[in-house]
C-alpha cells in the first residue's frame, strides 16, 4: 500500500519540448543517459570527449532505452576543475546540434551551472537545463529558464556542509531554489528537482537521504535522482567504479518506489530493466 501511494504523490505531465520533441511524466520512469563530453570525467575517463564518440555513444544509449540524454562539458566530480564557459561550449555547442541532427526526436539536457553556457545550448537546440547549484551560483539562470520556456532540474548543494538537520535542511534549500524560479518567472510545471546525491553531503548524509527521497516526492514536483556509479556506492560495496552496476540499480529501485521519476544514470540497459521491473510494482503491470 505504501508503495502503491507513492504512484499517486507524483504529477502526471506532458510537455511539448519544440520540433516535434515531446515528453511524459508521470506513467513509467523515464531514464536520462550521461553524456560526459570531458576529458577528466569520473566515470568514463574521458572517453566520449570528442563528437563523433560521443554521438556513438548517445546512439547507443538511445537504442538501449534512454528517454532523456543529459550533455555535459564541465566535470563536477569531488575536487574538479572548473572550465571556463568559452571551453564548456566549445565541447558541447557542436555536440548538441549534431545531436539534434541524429536523434531529432530525443530531449537533450545541458548540465551546467553557467547561465552563458545554458543559453548557448538551447540556443543549439537543447530543450532542458540541468542546473548543480540549484539557480543559486547565477541568478541568470532562472531568468534564462524562464526566457526559453523550459523545464529546469534544480539540484540540492551547498558550499558547506554546515546541516542541522539533514533532511529537512535539503528540502527547505531546495524550497528556496523554487522561490527564486517563481520569481524569475519560470512556470510551475517546468520545475523539476534533484536531492544532489553526492554534492555537499558525507556518505551517511546521501545514505540518510536515499531513505527519505519521499519527502521532497511530497512537494509536488517531478524529482530526479542521480546516483550512477557515486561514490556512496562505490564505499559501501567496496568495488571499483566499473562494478556498481547493481548498486546503482537498488538505488534507483527505491528511488522509484519513493516518488522519484526520472533517473540519471550510465548504464541504459541494465537500468531500464531494473525501471520496468520496478515500475511493474509501482505504477502497475503495463
Amino acid at each position: 500500500m505504501y508503495i502503491r501511494q507513492r504512484r499517486h504523490a507524483v504529477p502526471k505531465r506532458r510537455y511539448e519540448l519544440g520540433g516535434g520533441v515531446r515528453l511524459e511524466l508521470g506513467e513509467r520512469t523515464l531514464i536520462m543517459g550521461i553524456l560526459n563530453a570531458t576529458p577528466d570525467s569520473f566515470s568514463d575517463g574521458g572517453r566520449h570527449a570528442r563528437v563523433d564518440e560521443a554521438v556513438r555513444h548517445a546512439l547507443k544509449m538511445a537504442r538501449e532505452g534512454a528517454d532523456i540524454i543529459d550533455v555535459g562539458g564541465e566535470s563536477t566530480r569531488p575536487g574538479f576543475t572548473p572550465v571556463p564557459h568559452e571551453e564548456e561550449l566549445r565541447r558541447v555547442v557542436p555536440l548538441i546540434e549534431r545531436l539534434r541532427l541524429e536523434l531529432p526526436e530525443m530531449p537533450l539536457s545541458i548540465d551546467t551551472y553557467k547561465f552563458e553556457t545554458a543559453r548557448a545550448a538551447l540556443q543549439a537546440g537543447a530543450h532542458i537545463i540541468n542546473d548543480i547549484w540549484g539557480l543559486r551560483l547565477d541568478s541568470r539562470m532562472a531568468d534564462t529558464a524562464a526566457e526559453f520556456g523550459c523545464p529546469v532540474i534544480i539540484s540540492h548543494n551547498r558550499q558547506e556542509r554546515d546541516y542541522e538537520d539533514l533532511v529537512p535542511d535539503v528540502v527547505s534549500d531546495l524550497q528556496g531554489s523554487v522561490e527564486i524560479a517563481r520569481a524569475a518567472g519560470v512556470a510551475e510545471e517546468n520545475i523539476w528537482l534533484d536531492p544532489g546525491i553526492g554534492f555537499a553531503k558525507t556518505h551517511e548524509d546521501n545514505v540518510a537521504l536515499m531513505g527519505s527521497l519521499s519527502q521532497l516526492a511530497e512537494l509536488g514536483y517531478p524529482v530526479l535522482l542521480g546516483t550512477s556509479r557515486k561514490r556512496f556506492i562505490r564505499d559501501t560495496l567496496g568495488l571499483p567504479v566499473g562494478e556498481l552496476i547493481e548498486g546503482t540499480a537498488a538505488t534507483v529501485a527505491l528511488g522509484i518506489a519513493q516518488g522519484c521519476q526520472i533517473v540519471r544514470v550510465h548504464d541504459i540497459d541494465a537500468i531500464r530493466k531494473t525501471c520496468a521491473m520496478t515500475d511493474a510494482i509501482v505504477y502497475g503491470p503495463r
